[in-house]
């Protein structure tokens, strides 16, 4: 049986804290993204707890009547507890450095393991159709964990929102961008 997991990247939002609000934009763009969905059958949603993600799929979460389940595991990584100016440069280092860790934050092999174990769980379960909704920087190391090209200028070319697909079959996993920004 093929296994599809959708990895869906949250929309437009007021700002990075764990409470942060989808803008106007944002709102508008969970509605589109409802209607990305609307002929693909769905068995599961998985979010990351944080508002700006949870927000993102609940329009369609409530059209197809499905419960959002919100996993911590999907929460954004922690590059660093300080206010970095050059959060940027660390942020473009961590892609090559797997093990780079600044003080009080995570690494991206950390991340990575942990967004990883939510999918290898997704993948074994009994459902086929499963959506996760998380951040930019966790998806791109996500993907980067099945395609080793994907790297800093991928996330950086990341939208909000932006939809990847993890499909499963055997044990060979595909990994495609099917996002259209004009969606």
């Amino acid at each position: 049986m093929r296994k599809n997991i959708f990895i869906v990247r949250h929309c437009e939002a007021q700002g990075q804290s764990v409470d942060a609000r989808l803008t106007e934009t944002g709102r508008q763009q969970a509605i589109d993204l409802s209607g990305f969905f609307a002929n693909t059958k769905i068995d599961r949603i998985i979010s990351s707890p944080f508002e700006r993600a949870v927000a993102s799929v609940k329009p369609l979460s409530e059209k197809i009547n499905i419960h959002i389940e919100t996993d911590e595991r999907l929460s954004e990584r922690n590059l660093s507890p300080e206010n970095l100016p050059d959060w940027l440069d660390h942020l473009k280092a961590s892609f090559t450095d797997l093990d780079l860790k600044l003080a009080g934050g995570e690494s991206s092999r950390e991340a990575m393991c942990r967004i990883t174990d939510v999918t290898e769980e997704a993948f074994h379960s009994e459902v086929e159709n499963v959506i996760i909704v998380t951040h930019g920087n966790i998806m791109s190391l996500l993907l980067k964990y099945f395609d080793d090209h994907f790297g800093f200028l991928s996330w950086k070319n990341l939208t909000n929102p932006d939809v990847y697909l993890l499909g499963k079959t055997n044990h060979s996993i595909t990994v495609k961008r099917i996002w259209q920004q004009d969606c």
